[in-house]
């Protein structure tokens, strides 16, 4: 485990200009994990909807690895959209979390849910035995609670992520195992005619664009100063990420932030006025005021390639048009 030098980041949306790089703390590392360890398989998003053969899937998958698992009592509850009532997702969440006997979360799907209950969930049993908490998109909300509370958490693919060949997810599942026994995944991206060269180095935070846009003006919105941000989004339209980035721009985001690396943009939707560039050309002109690298073509989102990036962690990032390596601490 890592030592803590100082307390979590709690930030609102308003980046402080004077703050630099060195106020930023090392986060709190969980405990890696090793055979007969246990996992808790929950849901703090949406509806599990005939997804019984993907969470036994993962119940399978984390025995293969020599770990046991539970399932939370809710997890194919329904309450309109979401698993569960909030009360119930959270219950499920929060005894997860306060279970020493627990080593890892690892949440079942996304969709929409978790920043309903954020506000319910209790840290302190867990700040007495951190364990890790795995997911993407909607679970960014929780990663980005993590983070300010002091602790590192896995981007990575979720129970619902399984296909039935896993081979179709391998990259994914190897990197998400990787991250979690100890030896995060270093990645070579492939080089983008749209890269803005540079390099740097800062903890890695972020997630789903929507989400995090979602969390400006609370608590769980994080200072990104002296940070790398990564990105990635779903199912929008092009003029919907730059409002979205634009909106973030303008409470701050990105004055002190020390590089980009945006993940997949996937099924963008078009709407009947074309936007006229390419969601990476809107990325560039949304930050042209700006001068840290932007390293486009992280395999991570909402595609069967979804490789594990730990938050929270140092990474060194070096972007240039021909290739982009990411090198966690």
């Amino acid at each position: 485990m890592a030592i803590i030098l100082g307390m979590g980041n709690y930030a609102f949306a308003q980046n402080d200009n004077d703050k630099s790089s060195d106020m930023i703390t090392e986060l709190i590392r969980p405990p890696y994990l090793k055979a007969g360890d246990t996992v808790a398989i929950v849901a703090p998003s949406g509806i599990l909807k005939n997804r019984e053969r993907e969470v036994q899937q993962a119940v399978d998958l984390l025995k293969s690895w020599g770990l046991h698992s539970v399932v939370g009592k809710h997890v194919f509850s329904k309450a309109d959209h979401f698993a569960g009532t909030d009360d119930e997702r959270c219950e499920d969440l929060q005894r997860a979390m306060d279970d020493p006997k627990i080593s890892a979360i690892w949440c079942a799907r996304g969709g929409y849910g978790t920043v309903r209950i954020l506000d319910k969930l209790n840290y302190s049993k867990f700040k007495k035995n951190p364990k890790w908490v795995i997911g993407y998109s909607d679970i960014t909300a929780l990663h980005n609670q993590l983070h300010n509370e002091g602790y590192e958490s896995i981007h990575a693919l979720m129970c619902v992520s399984l296909t039935k060949d896993l081979e179709d997810v391998k990259s994914s599942i190897e990197t998400f195992k990787s991250a979690l026994f100890g030896n995060p995944t270093n990645y070579t991206l492939e080089g983008s005619e749209y890269n803005r060269n540079g390099e740097a180095s800062g903890q890695i935070v972020g997630g789903n664009l929507t989400i995090l846009h979602t969390m400006l003006g609370s608590k769980e919105s994080i200072d990104t100063s002296g940070k790398i941000l990564f990105i990635e989004e779903i199912g929008e339209y092009k003029y919907h990420i730059d409002r979205m980035l634009q909106s973030m721009k303008r409470a701050g985001y990105f004055d002190n932030l020390k590089g980009l690396v945006v993940g997949d943009m996937s099924k963008l939707r078009k709407n009947t006025t074309l936007w006229g560039t390419s969601v990476e050309q809107l990325v560039l002109d949304a930050l042209k005021e700006y001068d840290f690298p932007i390293a486009f073509n992280m395999p991570a989102g909402h595609e069967k390639d979804n490789r594990a990036l730990v938050l929270g962690r140092t990474v060194e990032l070096k972007v240039d048009k021909k290739e982009s390596t990411l090198t966690f601490e």
